[in-house]
């Protein structure tokens, strides 16, 4: 090989290592202002939601029934316990947990039953089977029901293993961060 032709391979060879080294710096910045929630993006890693990254997009109004929101679960008993048995993951709400990304299923005023699974209003939510225990076995405590507080909203998704609204009941509308919009997300 001639010269020439070794620097040429050479500075390819550099070329190849800054490269790499640039992307994989993106990659962790990327990471990095998801998961401390810098622009609005947030990272997901639970199933309730496709896992990846997302984007909390401010309120242009009152909240309805379907809008998919990020919000803060309260710092309550029945959460400390959901933290401590892995449903919550750590982040920047009130008791260190991440937000999280929920249906809003019914609004204030609306009447909550949860019987084996969920009814509002008389009409029975799909999806939303009670589980008695969790994925570890451990005994679950479904929610009372009710009508839902002029301050609150209801919470649901259709992942089985869901920790939504049937086991804390609903949430406070002020505990709502944005609504959640996909921007880069896959499902497992």
């Amino acid at each position: 090989m001639t010269g020439s032709e070794q620097v040429a391979v050479l500075f390819a060879e550099q070329r190849r290592i800054v490269l790499a080294w640039l992307g994989g710096s993106m990659l962790f910045a990327t990471a990095l202002i998801a998961t401390i929630g810098l622009g609005g993006f947030r990272v997901n890693v639970t199933p309730s939601e496709p896992m990846g990254l997302w984007r909390i997009r401010p309120l242009d109004g009152a909240i309805h029934i379907g809008d998919l929101v990020f919000i803060c679960p309260p710092a309550t008993p029945v959460m400390r316990e959901a933290r401590r048995r892995g449903y919550l993951r750590r982040g920047l709400c009130e008791g260190g947990v991440a937000p999280l990304i929920k249906t809003v299923a019914a609004v204030p005023g609306q009447v909550i039953e949860v019987n084996g699974s969920v009814r509002i209003d008389g009409q029975p939510l799909p999806h939303s089977e009670v589980a008695l225990k969790d994925g570890q076995g451990r005994a679950t405590v479904p929610s009372s029901g009710g009508v839902v507080p002029a301050y609150a909203i209801y919470l649901h998704s259709e992942f089985p293993g869901s920790f939504d609204s049937r086991y804390f009941g609903p949430l406070p509308i002020d505990n709502v961060l944005g609504l959640a919009q996909e921007v880069w997300t896959y499902a497992p």
